[in-house]
């Protein structure tokens, strides 16, 4: 009865040996060890390296390759007294505000709402279209968007048949056209994430607001946009990081030219790291770039409703 009555009480304070249940759960963990090393080695290494390269001077050639030393916060000031960092900041946000919170975010729900009420066929054939510009690697849709956009490009062979006047948009609106190529890749990301999050709308609660007389915009703001806000807010946040880090598209359609007209962060950095040689000036340049991602999201998390943040 004694023995019983200790082992529901479970383990008692003082006895020696571990606690079976803490045993157990230690040996569950031993499968994935490996994994938890190498996730260590291969990530957190490099990041943490990244970090300590930020605060020094090396370089690839020169004083800082053959004896690097400690700087501080020098990089960063260097960064935050730079006219062309600055200017590659803007350029980012622009390009991100452009390309993903508005072109990629109203695009892909206009498509998904669209699909609704489209015909199987229809749903599939625009879905395979939008899903392969999405698998596109980003140099191989930078090509594309090159070769169509370029001085010699289809674009302009198309403009020239109806006797309109060539255009070079990556030289006149560089940053504008890397955006629309950005779209025109990334589109397919929130449309799937929208016809998800669309089908937990039950339609009875639409077709009701139609017969009291509500019309399919007023439906949309008062109905669906409600419902699927953590959605939409989701999006937003992964589009937006998504965004920010475009670095292959950028670099083959302009080479953030011309005169750094297309120059976002991720290329000042690739710059600064690779061409001239500042690997702690191009580590401080991508901490902030991280440092503008974390902002990002924490103003989505802050968006969130508090019901939806549990």
């Amino acid at each position: 009865m004694k023995a019983a009555h200790l082992q529901a009480a479970g383990p008692q304070p003082g006895r020696r040996g571990l606690d079976p249940r803490r045993k157990r759960s230690w040996t569950r963990a031993l499968p994935v060890l490996p994994a938890v090393v190498l996730l260590l080695a291969f990530m957190a290494g490099p990041i943490i390296y990244s970090v300590y390269l930020a605060f020094t001077n090396r370089a690839l050639r020169g004083a800082g390759a053959a004896d690097p030393e400690f700087i501080g916060l020098g990089n960063f000031g260097q960064a935050f007294g730079s006219a062309q960092f600055w200017h590659s900041v803007l350029l980012t946000l622009a390009f991100t505000i452009v390309s993903a919170v508005i072109g990629q975010n109203i695009l892909g729900m206009l498509l998904a709402l669209l699909m609704r009420s489209a015909s199987r066929i229809t749903t599939t054939l625009t879905s395979a279209i939008i899903i392969g510009a999405w698998i596109l690697p980003e140099v191989v849709a930078g090509y594309l968007w090159y070769t169509f956009l370029g001085k010699k490009g289809s674009l302009n062979g198309v403009l020239g048949f109806f006797g309109l006047p060539a255009q070079d948009l990556l030289i006149s609106f560089p940053i504008l056209a890397v955006a629309f190529a950005n779209i025109w890749r990334g589109t397919a990301f929130s449309m799937l994430v929208y016809r998800a999050a669309l089908t937990q709308v039950p339609p009875e609660i639409g077709e009701s607001a139609q017969l009291d007389g509500a019309g399919a915009v007023r439906r949309f703001f008062s109905i669906t946009l409600p419902m699927i806000r953590r959605s939409v807010l989701t999006n937003l946040m992964l589009i937006t990081l998504q965004t920010l880090s475009v670095f292959g598209l950028i670099y083959v359609m302009t080479a953030g030219g011309p005169a750094g007209a297309s120059q976002t962060l991720p290329l000042f950095m690739y710059e600064q790291a690779f061409s001239f040689g500042q690997l702690g000036y191009g580590a401080a340049v991508a901490l902030l770039l991280l440092v503008i991602g974390a902002i990002a999201s924490l103003v989505y998390l802050r968006l969130l409703p508090k019901e939806d943040k549990s």
